[in-house]
C-alpha cells in the first residue's frame, strides 16, 4: 500500500483505515474490527462460537439438575451413615472433599462431560442439599460455634470440589 491510497472501512466508508481483515483481506475500522486469537477479523469472518463442551440445552439442565438431586440425596444419607459410625470432626472434611467430587462428576457424566457455570451452581447446590439430608434425616444437629464452623468449611469444601469439576 502506497502513500497515496488510502483504506476506506467497507461498513463505514467515511472512515479511513489502515487495518484489513486477516481472513479476507477487507478494510475494517477499529469499530468494526474483532481480535480473535489469530489476529484482527472483521465480523463476518470472525463469528466467535461457544466451545462445544460450553453448549448446552435445556434438557442438559434438566438432565443435570435431576442428577444432581438424586445424588444429594442418596450421598447425604451415605455421608450420615458414615459419619455415625466414625464420628471423627476430621473425617467430615475428607467425606465433604469426597461428596463434592463425586456430584460433580455424576454431573458431568450426566450431561457428556459439558462444562459451565450454571452446571457449577447446581453442583453447589447439590453438595449443600446432600448436607442437608445428613443432618436432617440423622439428627446430627449441633449448635456449638466449633461444629457449625467445621461444618461450614466442610461444605466450602465440598462445593470447591464441586465446581472444579464443573467449570
Amino acid at each position: 500500500m502506497t502513500e497515496s491510497e488510502t483504506l476506506r472501512c467497507a461498513t463505514h466508508p467515511d472512515v479511513e483505515t489502515g487495518l484489513r481483515c486477516g481472513k479476507c483481506g477487507k478494510p475494517i475500522c477499529p469499530k468494526c474490527m474483532v481480535q480473535t486469537p489469530v489476529g484482527a477479523r472483521c465480523r463476518e469472518c470472525a463469528r466467535l462460537y461457544k466451545l462445544p463442551t460450553y453448549r448446552m440445552s435445556s434438557g442438559y439442565y434438566l438432565r443435570a439438575a435431576g442428577a444432581a438431586l438424586v445424588m444429594a440425596i442418596v450421598i447425604g444419607i451415605v455421608w450420615g451413615i458414615i459419619e455415625n459410625i466414625l464420628p471423627f470432626f476430621f473425617l467430615n472434611l475428607l467425606l465433604a472433599a469426597g461428596v463434592g467430587y463425586a456430584i460433580g462428576e455424576v454431573v458431568s457424566r450426566s450431561v457428556n462431560k459439558k462444562r459451565g457455570i450454571w452446571l457449577a451452581i447446581t453442583g453447589s447446590i447439590a453438595v449443600v442439599i446432600a448436607y442437608l439430608v445428613n443432618i436432617f434425616t440423622f439428627g446430627s444437629v449441633s449448635l456449638s460455634p466449633f461444629r457449625i464452623i467445621f461444618d461450614l468449611v466442610g461444605i466450602g469444601i465440598g462445593i470447591y470440589m464441586a465446581v472444579t469439576r464443573l467449570r
